[in-house]
């Protein structure tokens, strides 16, 4: 990237946030500094949903498969989340085999997103799974290799070789705690873990792309912080992946000189695996919104949103990344198919202000992906 290039997007970045009409204009055209590749969702209380009955509808009104509404406004890849033993029987191995088959069979690529755990890992809690929850490091080193390699090998077999696979989510202070977790400053047993989750993925499939994820965009200082760390403990890996929630990680420069130095600093291809806006601050449940706050310059309304993801996408694009995800676009209200595993009748949905399907099911008109 040149000089101008990273000038102007900086430009952008604080133009936006210092004009509160631009969410009212049309998103600024890209830089053509990079192209990004990876336009991409993440769909993984889909199944559920189609499961319970809910129905998509295009901006015109028309039902049809939400994979080829949103193909049709420009994603080209799907992340699926996998939890090892969850209680609902949803988002597991099995259920992934299913699902990652009407993927392909769309065209569409696979990013399988690996949580080592029944249930949600995020930065503030990396569970182990219940089968290992006895486990050493050493033992904990065969487990991710050996299951990280029976799901890579059973796609592969189905003939849905994944595209890309993370080694854990949001692991910004490590995984499978506490054996994996990083305390006073050691990676050593962090780069034991991702080194198995790497080796078992390349003995799978060479081609197919390692992703360490974590939650880093907030501050280049956290993001040095870890994959320093991991780097330092001979890590390999083939792209960086962030998470980026502006009303939780800070404003567009925060993104850009997050992704721009993790290119930069590392070498590798960069990718926000996670982003979302909120279209409004009501609530279609009785389970509260994770996110309903705004950024400055943005209220809530489908405009902002689908102008917030355009946002996102120029910013990581001029920064020199590869790709931008939405997080759950297709979470809608429907009862059923709450947040918590273990009760997912009894919980509700915390995204359905953050989805890009209203409470009808049908689609906001402006949200694209654009390479």
């Amino acid at each position: 990237m040149n000089a101008r290039t990273r000038i102007t997007a900086m430009g952008i970045a604080a133009a936006l946030l210092a004009a509160p009409g631009a969410v009212l204009a049309a998103a600024p055209p890209a830089l053509a500094a990079n192209s990004l590749t990876m336009l991409g969702a993440d769909v993984s209380s889909l199944q559920r949903s189609l499961d319970l009955g809910v129905k998509y509808y295009d901006a015109g009104g028309a039902q049809k498969n939400p994979l080829d509404i949103l193909k049709g406004a420009g994603m080209n890849y799907v992340r699926l989340r996998v939890w090892n033993n969850p209680a609902s029987g949803y988002n597991n191995a099995t259920k992934v085999y299913a699902y990652a088959k009407e993927v392909k069979s769309r065209g569409m690529k696979l990013l399988v997103d690996l949580h080592y755990s029944d249930t949600w890992a995020d930065p503030g809690k990396q569970y182990k799974p219940a089968a290992w929850s006895s486990h050493t490091i050493t033992q904990l080193q065969k487990d991710v290799y050996d299951y990280t390699y029976s799901v890579c090998t059973t796609l592969k077999a189905q003939g849905t070789t994944p595209d890309s696979i993370q080694i854990g989510n949001e692991i910004n202070v490590g995984m499978l705690w506490n054996e994996g977790k990083v305390a006073n400053n050691s990676f050593t047993n962090l780069g034991l873990l991702l080194k198995s989750g790497y080796n078992a993925v390349k003995a799978c499939s060479p081609s197919t792309q390692v992703i360490i994820h974590t939650a880093n965009s907030d501050s280049v200082d956290h993001l040095a912080w870890f994959y320093d760390g991991i780097t330092a403990q001979g890590v390999k890996w083939d792209i960086t992946g962030l998470s980026y929630y502006c009303f939780w990680h800070g404003n567009l420069n925060a993104l850009y000189s997050a992704v721009s130095t993790a290119r930069s600093r590392y070498g590798r291809p960069v990718a926000v695996v996670e982003t979302a806006y909120p279209f409004t601050t009501a609530n279609a449940d009785s389970q509260a919104n994770s996110g309903s706050g705004t950024c400055e310059g943005f209220d809530n309304s489908w405009n902002s949103q689908a102008t917030m993801f355009q946002y996102v996408q120029n910013t990581v694009r001029n920064a020199g990344g590869v790709g931008v995800f939405y997080w759950e676009p297709t979470w809608t209200a429907v009862k059923g198919n709450g947040w918590d595993p273990a009760n997912m009748n009894g919980t509700g949905d915390g995204w359905d202000n953050m989805a890009v399907f209203d409470w009808t099911g049908r689609v906001n008109p402006g949200i694209r992906w654009t390479p």
